[in-house]
């Protein structure tokens, strides 16, 4: 039942809203946010890490004939992510709930529809389930940024349809395939639920072009480099508070489904492909910093550095150590809330200097609103990994991770680490230091902006004095995960058998 009402309630509020009537539709989304935030923090209080394995569980035949089932669960790996999706669907709920919208029911259905699809897919235990709504996520959105978006919004749209689709169409070829080839091969009834799909390994061969379709939706998704072109357009296309609801938990739905489905059911294929994913991981850190020093828009600079630390959870992911899956899983919460944090402060800034985002028309903002100042600051910190913050403790544990795995590339990877310090800092220093050239409002920030975004500071400080209360669910969830693919690849894992036990491994 749980479950079912943290699915529901966000497109169901909305459409509720919705017929209520414009006046009502901003106040019933702002409580079926906050009911879908309250109800995800409940399921995860009442969590018991003694217990492991999959709680809350729904598992019902969908269509019998193809071995699909209508399978939810809470199983440790996605609970931190399931609170992470209603936290954030909230914040952004409330900054958009306090702008002037055109369609406004419109607007919050498809608001409503978005973090639905997003939970879906984290609690999703069927394969198809899974591929269903990963690319269910993407119908909101193209309503999001091409009919609320600014700019050439209509070719942002396009583009990022275009390389998205391309790859969820992959994924869900693959997908049928999998549960095809692994019923005709091992004589069974055909079947897509990922744990039993986990007892009938795939030939070598087959992983391998499987592996590669699913890892290319992914990285598609995230953006990692080569598959980033869409970025860039569709960033700046979006909407703020959009941009960070699709920056902030869409991304991670794709490094999710690396450790949900494409280790544990292609263990062979991921360790044949581990230096390629660990290259592909580190040239982002390297590319996404150097980007995000060298533009001067505050947005792309958020955009930009999103890649880079997208590149850590891929290597992290790929490192195919218990260290680096859990840092990868952290890694996905902090950058999830620090990332709202900075793109509200991004509109912020922007409302300060005549609407423009570019860092060369800010300046002397500390002066006139300290209280932004420290906000920006506490965020800035944050994303560049500053001892005492959760992200230093993530990045930390998945640089571990890669060294005992591939000491070269953690060496390479570290260099990321001063880059982040770099592009952060220089935003910082141009908008809250820097010269005002452009006749910049000194205003502090308002109860209404501060809204949306004291939330997600409070919750980096919170992860930065107890990063323990993500990392002790995923403890178990997480090893049990990239075991098989580190067996295959011969490195070695320490998994004792409660370990596994209490992840729920099969």
């Amino acid at each position: 039942m749980e479950l079912t009402l943290l699915l529901l309630i966000p497109v169901a509020s909305a459409i509720l809203g919705g017929l209520l009537g414009k006046n009502a539709v901003r106040s019933v989304a702002i409580l079926g946010a906050l009911g879908t935030l309250g109800l995800a923090i409940g399921i995860a209080l009442n969590w018991d890490s003694s217990l492991g394995g999959s709680q809350f569980s729904i598992d019902n035949v969908w269509v019998s004939q193809l071995g699909i089932h209508w399978a939810f669960a809470v199983d440790g790996l996605n609970l931190a992510l399931i609170v992470l999706t209603a936290f954030v669907y909230a914040s952004v709920t409330v900054a958009c709930a306090l702008r002037d919208l055109e369609s406004p029911r419109l607007f919050f259905f498809q608001l409503g529809l978005a973090a639905s699809s997003v939970i879906g897919a984290f609690l999703a235990q069927d394969l198809i389930l899974f591929v269903f709504f990963f690319d269910l996520m993407l119908v909101p959105f193209y309503f999001l940024v091409g009919q609320w978006g600014t700019g050439d919004r209509v070719a942002a749209t396009t583009k990022m349809v275009i390389y998205t689709l391309a790859g969820s169409l992959l994924m869900l070829a693959a997908a049928v395939a999998t549960g095809v080839m692994a019923a005709s091969q091992h004589g069974r009834h055909i079947d897509f639920l990922i744990s039993n799909l986990q007892h009938l390994p795939l030939s070598k061969g087959t992983q391998d072009w499987i592996f590669l379709c699913f890892a290319a939706a992914f990285l598609v998704k995230m953006p990692a480099v080569p598959f980033h072109g869409w970025l860039k357009d569709a960033y700046k296309a979006m909407p703020l508070p959009v941009l960070a609801l699709f920056s902030g938990v869409l991304s991670k739905v794709a490094a999710y489904g690396f450790l949900k489905t494409a280790l544990p059911l292609f263990p062979d294929a991921a360790a044949n492909f581990q230096t390629l994913m660990l290259v592909l991981g580190v040239i982002s850190i390297l590319y996404g910093s150097a980007l995000a020093f060298t533009t001067s828009d505050a947005r792309l600079v958020v955009g930009y550095s999103s890649i880079a630390q997208l590149g850590f959870i891929v290597i992290g992911i790929f490192s195919l150590t218990a260290d680096g899956a859990e840092g990868a899983i952290l890694q996905m919460v902090n950058h999830g809330v620090v990332t709202v944090a900075l793109v509200m402060v991004v509109g912020m800034l922007a409302s300060r200097a005549k609407g423009s985002e570019d860092l060369g028309s800010m300046g002397g903002m500390a002066m006139g609103a300290p209280v932004l100042a420290v906000v920006f600051l506490i965020a800035a910190f944050a994303n560049l990994a500053m001892p005492a913050s959760a992200n230093f403790v993530g990045e930390f544990l998945i640089l571990k991770g890669v060294f005992s795995s591939t000491a070269a590339i953690a060496v390479i990877a570290t260099i990321g680490v001063a880059m982040a310090a770099v592009y952060m800092l220089r935003a910082y220093i141009k908008a809250m230091h820097g010269p005002d050239a452009n006749g910049v409002e000194q205003r502090e920030i308002s109860f209404r902006e501060a809204l949306p975004v004291i939330p997600a500071i409070l919750v980096i400080i919170g992860l930065a004095l107890y990063p323990q209360v993500v990392l002790k669910t995923t403890d178990g969830p997480a090893e049990a995960q990239i075991i098989p693919a580190a067996t295959a690849a011969h490195i070695p894992v320490d998994a004792t058998p409660a370990k596994m036990t209490k992840a729920g491994a099969k």
